[in-house]
């Protein structure tokens, strides 16, 4: 079972079940959490060496993402897949994985 399956089994075994939209707003709170994390830990970027990011918070990212995959019927594996794909061909083209290159 990969971890998209995981998370799918756990949101269906505890009726967590949510609207697409609400599963992104969901993962922008938690993106949140980890920049609130970065902010303070550094200082407001002040001293970036301090950086320190609970594990929990990036998990709690991940499960998100993964419910928002989900609740689109995307495959997550085929999306990084295809992300993969995308920066090799700019990096390839252009030396940067920038899509600002």
């Amino acid at each position: 079972m990969n971890e998209q399956q995981r998370v799918a089994t756990f949101i269906e075994e505890y009726d967590l079940r949510g609207e697409p939209a609400f599963r992104v707003l969901d993962l922008a709170a938690e993106v949140g959490e980890i920049a609130a994390d970065a902010t303070k830990s550094t200082d407001w970027g002040t001293k970036p060496s301090d950086l320190d990011v609970e594990t929990d918070e990036i998990g709690d990212a991940l499960f998100s993402l993964l419910a928002v995959a989900e609740s689109l019927d995307i495959d997550a594996g085929d999306a990084l897949d295809e992300s993969l794909a995308k920066y090799e061909k700019r990096i390839e083209g252009t030396g940067s994985a920038s899509s600002d290159s």
